[in-house]
């Protein structure tokens, strides 16, 4: 029992500068030895608390990385790397805008053709949302 003050205080440190997830606490955790029962202990405190809330850090980095010019594919691996739950990843992408949406105002910015459709892609944009947007050429 003595561990999970330990536990606790480690997760709390690691929540200092940045939101993380149960998946990403846990994992800092069990780097820093802490037992399994403790990390499950440490991680349950936090959530009922709300300073580990993976719904509200899956929206938050979801649009975040909206902001920055991604598309859903790209935002979906990135939460999974995180350890999201593949139902709140789901979630966080159907509250964000659509994204052909989103892909028509970057080929507003940067113009139609192959090069902003290499770009799109490469920022994790899928086919239905470049459909149609970026014209043939460039």
């Amino acid at each position: 029992m003595a561990d999970r003050p330990d536990a606790v205080k480690t997760a709390l440190r690691a929540l200092r500068f940045r939101d993380r997830t149960t998946a990403e606490l846990d994992a800092r955790l069990e780097q820093r030895g802490i037992g399994e029962a403790e990390r499950e202990q440490a991680l349950e405190t936090l959530e009922r608390i709300g300073y580990v809330d993976d719904e509200r850090f899956a929206r938050s980095r979801a649009e975040r990385l909206v902001e920055r010019g991604s598309g859903d594919a790209l935002i979906r691996y990135d939460l999974e790397q995180r350890g999201v739950a593949a139902e709140i990843v789901e979630a966080a992408l159907a509250g964000l805008e659509p994204e052909r949406e989103r892909a028509a105002r970057i080929v507003e910015r940067r113009g139609p053709g192959d090069k902003t459709a290499r770009y799109l892609a490469a920022r994790g944009f899928g086919e239905d949302a470049l459909e149609g947007i970026v014209a043939q050429g460039d």
